[in-house]
């Protein structure tokens, strides 16, 4: 049996989707009767679209009853997370070649890197680019030639844009090749001590780039424990890619054999076979929810309460704020890594990884373990891989390595999950308490409220934020400049809690998976654009943040108000931002996963 809420949830999920989920799986249903879209292609279609290959390529693509499958890459050589891909589809393309079948990449997405764009212009472009990416995800394979799918992509917005453009083919089976995370730099610890030493003043811009270059200094994901990698965990909770495969490191003989060994395994599993496993029957109401568990147990990036939403309705399911809230109150915190904790993500991978995480998720009975996964049954998803004698096998996952990375049978950091709603007078917000200590979720201070996050860090550099405060950062919203993530505040918001204030932040706009020890209302909606409280409040508003409670309250009396006018110009034009109008013209509301697609 499983869980009571675990299931009350998946079940309104499920009776709340009934027509969308209908309407999806009827789409998809017309495009898999369809069958072998390659074998209904006139000879001038086929042959362009062989017109590239080698004879032998050419005859495997052009035999139907062998399988063709479509690589959809964000590779490129500037991002580390994604500079690993440059060589799979030639692995992939061999591997597919010893058992008859041919790949083809059928096309690249954009993969921008939050990481680079913190604090620039292309930060307001970035939440953007998901929905880009499910465009350009499903153009890639709308030539229609392809029997299965493999998504190389790994970051913030980039997964989540792949797998949302996959599911408009989710007639294809179709798997994530992760590439894993870089080796461990610098401590997290020492990382967070520099940049408030520099926040301060007490160090220089030397020092500062010093310290980011020994953090970020090799091919794969950051090791922090962002959005980038709570892609990966939750995409492999939720059966899309090989069990135990997302953090191992890109360059090693264990990450290269997944990655044929997924090329091979997708290839069986085409229509007509009896192996057949599309997409739109592995995410369902209950992977999406084995999802949001393992979300919530790692106490992983707030993006997530917005691109699984997106995602959700994507695959023809309505899912809410309210439901991720309504787990997070049985879920328990049962992984720590940074920022939730010292540890890094090669610390979880040598833990136990997603395998141990999942087991003590199931052994709560908090997993569906009757859900259908990529590959194999979510038993399958209990184990950890590695290499005998070159041979690639599984092994049922033991018990946690390191209880202070990954808890114990039985233990736990925390008895709720990462993540939780506010509501209140202001709106709906999300915060991630998992690293937030006790003691700072209750606060109540004066509002100082701006419009950017330059405009706090000029404010703190002038000496004028030294008191308690709830920081109000407005404007900020999908519509208003494409919710960009305020990192700048941390080490600020940071000083000035050590220094001995009493310190929140409300906002509109994001933060991520690097939001810390600063109790932070985010995604505030509706948005001060579209006529949400946080645009009336003006400095000196008592305002209430009650992480605990889940409240989030103005005390001052806003009766009257107009609402702020501000000029977005110079926020929505220059650096390609204009081009991006018709997005925050059409953009929904956060809640509903800030997304363009209806």
């Amino acid at each position: 049996m499983i869980h009571p809420i675990i299931a009350q949830v998946t079940a309104r999920i499920r009776e709340r989707s009934q027509a969308r989920r209908a309407a999806y799986l009827a789409r998809v249903e017309q495009m898999a009767a369809a069958g072998k879209t390659r074998a209904a292609l006139a000879c001038g279609n086929l042959a362009h679209a062989v017109a590239a290959c080698g004879n032998d390529e050419k005859g495997r693509i052009l035999d139907m009853t062998r399988a063709n499958v479509g690589i959809v890459t964000a590779y490129n050589d500037m991002l580390s997370a994604h500079q690993p891909y440059q060589g799979y589809p030639d692995i992939i393309k061999a591997a597919l070649a010893e058992l008859g079948h041919s790949a083809q990449v059928a096309g690249g997405v954009p993969a921008m890197c939050d990481g680079v764009t913190q604090g620039q212009p292309g930060m307001d472009m970035s939440l953007f680019s998901r929905d880009l990416i499910a465009q350009a995800t499903a153009l890639s394979l709308s030539h229609n030639t392809f029997d299965a799918t493999l998504l190389l992509g790994v970051c913030d917005k980039i997964a989540p844009g792949q797998l949302m453009g996959a599911l408009s083919h989710g007639h294809l089976p179709t798997a994530f090749v992760p590439a894993g995370p870089m080796a461990s730099g610098i401590s997290n610890d020492e990382k967070v001590k520099v940049r408030q030493q520099y926040a301060a003043g007490e160090v220089g811009r030397d020092a500062l780039l010093q310290m980011e270059c020994g953090a970020y200094h090799a091919p794969g994901t950051c090791t922090f424990y962002g959005t980038a990698n709570t892609n990966q965990l939750v995409f492999e909770a939720m059966g899309l890619m090989l069990p135990g495969s997302a953090f191992v490191h890109p360059h090693s003989e264990l990450r290269h054999a997944l990655t044929r060994e997924a090329a091979q395994r997708i290839s069986a599993m085409v229509g007509g076979s009896s192996q057949f496993r599309p997409l739109a029957e592995v995410l369902d109401e209950r992977s999406l929810v084995n999802g949001l568990v393992a979300l919530l147990a790692s106490g992983g990036s707030t993006n997530h309460s917005i691109h699984m939403v997106a995602i959700a309705r994507q695959a023809g399911l309505i899912m809410t704020w309210d439901d991720l809230s309504d787990l997070s109150d049985v879920v328990p915190l049962l992984v720590r890594m940074y920022p939730n904790g010292p540890a890094d993500v090669n610390a979880f991978e040598e833990a136990g990884s997603v395998p141990g995480l999942l087991r003590r998720l199931a052994e709560q009975k908090l997993l569906h373990m009757d859900a259908t996964p990529v590959f194999g049954t979510m038993a399958d998803y209990l184990k950890r891989p590695h290499l005998e004698n070159g041979k690639l096998v599984w092994e049922t996952v033991g018990e946690s390595s390191n209880p202070e990375v990954l808890a114990l049978s039985g233990a736990q950091f925390q008895v709720s999950g990462g993540t939780k709603v506010l509501e209140g007078n202001l709106g709906r917000a999300v915060i991630k308490v998992s690293a937030v200590a006790p003691e700072y979720r209750l606060v109540e201070a004066p509002a100082r409220v701006f419009s950017s996050q330059h405009a706090v860090e000029a404010a703190y550099k002038a000496g004028e934020l030294n008191q308690d405060a709830i920081i109000v950062v407005r404007h900020n919203g999908p519509a208003a400049n494409g919710m960009p993530e305020l990192h700048k505040l941390m080490p600020v918001l940071g000083n000035l809690q050590k220094a001995g204030h009493k310190v929140a932040l409300v906002t509109d706009g994001r933060l991520s998976g690097a939001s810390g020890k600063i109790p932070a209302a985010i995604h505030v909606t509706p948005e001060a654009l579209h006529g949400g409280a946080i645009g009336l409040l003006r400095d000196g508003d008592l305002l209430r943040l009650d992480a605990d409670q889940g409240s989030l309250m103005c005390l001052s009396d806003l009766t009257g108000r107009e609402p702020a006018a501000i000029d977005l110009r110079a926020e929505q034009e220059g650096w390609g931002r204009e081009l991006f109008g018709v997005m925050r013209r059409a953009v929904s509301s956060a809640e509903c996963g800030a997304t363009i697609f209806e």
